[in-house]
C-alpha cells in the first residue's frame, strides 16, 4: 500500500486534501501555506503546476496559475515547493501533459520521485495514452491518479480504476473548478459506482467548498480536494487556514 494510499484511507469520517498553487503568491509563500495545512490536519497535499491553457480549471484557480506564471514558476520550480512539503505530508502533484512532455516524462518521473511526491494527477491524460509516462511513474515509485467524470460509464469507470494507484479521483461537478452552493445531484450515486470498481480510496473533487459538504460526503467518499475555496480567501487577502480548520473540523 502506497503511502497516499494509506494517507487517504478513510475508516470515518472523510480526510482532507487542500489544494496549493506552486509559486501563489509566491514560491515560499505557496510552501509556507502547504506546511500549515499539513499542520492543520490535512491528509495529504495538493500541490497545483501552473499552466497557460489549463482545462479543468476555473477562474479562481486559473486567476491563481496566471499570477505564478507571472511570477516565474515553472515545473522545476513546482518540483522544488513540492520537495519542500513532501516530508510532512504526502503531496500529489497536479500538472497537465504539455509541461511533462516539455521538461521529458522519464526526466520528469525521476525528479518527482526524488523530490518526495507521493502521486502525480494529469487531467488531461486520458488512461488509453498514459503510457509511457504512467509506466516511468510506477517505476519511480510514484502513484497516477486518474479522474472519473459524472458522464463516465461503469465500463470506463472500470478502466480507470484499474489504472490508477493511490486513490481514484472522482469530479463531482459537469464543468470546471469552482466553489458550488450544493453538492451535485447524483454525486452519492456516482461515488457508489466507483466504490464498486475499486478498493482504493476514493476523492471527490470540484466544488467541494463548504463544511457541510464534508458532512454529506461522509460514507460515500474517502477524501475531498478543496481548492477554489481556499484560493478565494487568498485572492480577498484573507488568510484561508480559517477555513481550513473549520473543513477540518467538519471532516471528523
Amino acid at each position: 500500500m502506497s503511502r497516499l494510499e494509506t494517507a487517504l484511507r478513510a475508516s470515518d469520517g472523510v480526510r482532507l486534501v487542500p489544494y496549493v498553487m506552486a509559486g501563489y503568491p509566491d514560491p515560499e509563500g505557496s510552501a509556507r501555506l502547504a506546511l500549515a495545512y499539513a499542520a492543520a490536519g490535512a491528509a495529504a497535499v495538493e500541490v497545483g503546476v501552473p499552466f497557460s491553457d489549463p482545462l479543468a480549471d476555473g477562474p479562481v484557480v486559473q486567476r491563481a496559475g496566471q499570477a505564478a506564471l507571472e511570477g516565474g514558476m515553472t515545473l522545476a520550480g513546482a518540483l522544488r515547493v513540492a520537495e519542500y512539503v513532501a516530508s510532512a505530508v504526502p503531496v500529489v502533484l497536479m500538472t497537465y501533459v504539455n509541461p511533462v512532455l516539455a521538461y521529458g516524462p522519464r526526466r520528469f518521473a525521476a525528479d518527482a520521485a526524488r523530490a518526495g511526491i507521493a502521486g502525480v494527477i494529469v487531467p488531461d491524460l486520458p488512461v488509453e495514452e498514459a503510457d509511457p509516462l504512467a509506466g516511468w511513474l510506477r517505476q519511480a515509485g510514484l502513484d497516477t491518479v486518474f479522474l472519473v467524470a459524472p458522464t463516465s460509464p461503469d465500463s470506463r469507470i472500470a478502466s480507470i480504476a484499474e489504472r490508477s494507484s493511490g486513490f481514484v479521483y472522482c469530479v463531482t461537478v459537469r464543468g470546471v473548478t469552482g466553489p458550488r452552493a450544493e453538492l451535485a445531484p447524483g454525486l452519492a450515486e456516482l461515488l457508489h459506482r466507483v466504490r464498486r470498481s475499486t478498493r482504493l480510496p476514493i476523492a471527490a473533487g470540484f466544488g467541494i467548498s463548504r463544511p457541510e459538504h464534508l458532512v454529506q460526503l461522509r460514507g460515500h467518499a474517502d477524501a475531498a480536494v478543496v481548492a477554489s475555496a481556499l484560493l478565494e480567501r487568498q485572492h480577498r487577502g484573507e488568510d484561508p487556514t480559517g477555513l481550513f480548520d473549520e473543513l477540518v473540523t467538519a471532516c471528523r
